[in-house]
């Protein structure tokens, strides 16, 4: 803050971060339908390594935001998202494509997510949902399994343990589902002025 302004919070350099991995998206997008193996894992290790930084600057320079609190996730979904679907068709995922099987469950679990926090909002109020540990480990999970495809894809070959990761990562996200299930109920059906509520 310099003489009484205020930085408007999407100048803050964590939530432009956050902004260029939402602007970062299309260019993945474009680069895997021009079928550019090594640009396509460049672009989303780039968009990857804004997810780190964002979370880094926010923390050691103490900026963190009410639109922060947002905007990361959300650029962490539509980036994930969008990654899924692409890498999920053949055409566009070459040598190797995801099995339909686990973007349905990577997604899904997003989709369950998304509408049991409108749900909980719109009959308790605004509140945040900060990331369980379950959650922060089926993400890196799904990382490191779309990193590895398109790393695979930019080589041209088909490693066999692939399909042991794609199990791995599918397993984890139905458990952070579950997780997230068994943790919003429990939320939304504890009374007010309950100790821990």
């Amino acid at each position: 803050m310099k003489d009484g302004k205020r930085t408007p919070e999407i100048l803050l350099l964590p939530n432009i971060l956050s902004l260029a991995r939402v602007l970062l998206t299309p260019v993945f997008i474009w680069a895997a339908i021009r079928q550019r193996p090594w640009l396509t894992f460049g672009v989303f290790l780039l968009a990857g390594a804004t997810d780190a930084l964002d979370g880094f600057t926010a923390r050691a320079f103490r900026l963190k935001s009410n639109l922060g609190l947002w905007l990361d996730p959300l650029g962490d979904k539509i980036l994930l998202t969008a990654a899924f679907v692409v890498l999920t068709l053949p055409r566009l995922s070459v040598p190797n494509a995801l099995p339909l099987w686990l973007t349905a469950i990577c997604i899904g679990r997003d989709v369950l997510i998304a509408l049991g926090s409108l749900v909980y909002i719109s009959f308790r109020g605004k509140t945040v949902f900060p990331p369980t540990l379950a959650g922060k480990i089926s993400t890196i999970a799904a990382v490191a399994t779309l990193l590895a495809v398109l790393l695979a894809n930019g080589l041209g070959t088909s490693p066999g343990w692939l399909k042991g990761l794609y199990i791995l990562t599918a397993g984890l996200t139905s458990l952070s589902g579950l997780h997230y299930i068994v943790t919003g109920l429990r939320r939304f059906f504890r009374r007010e002025g309950t100790p821990g509520a």
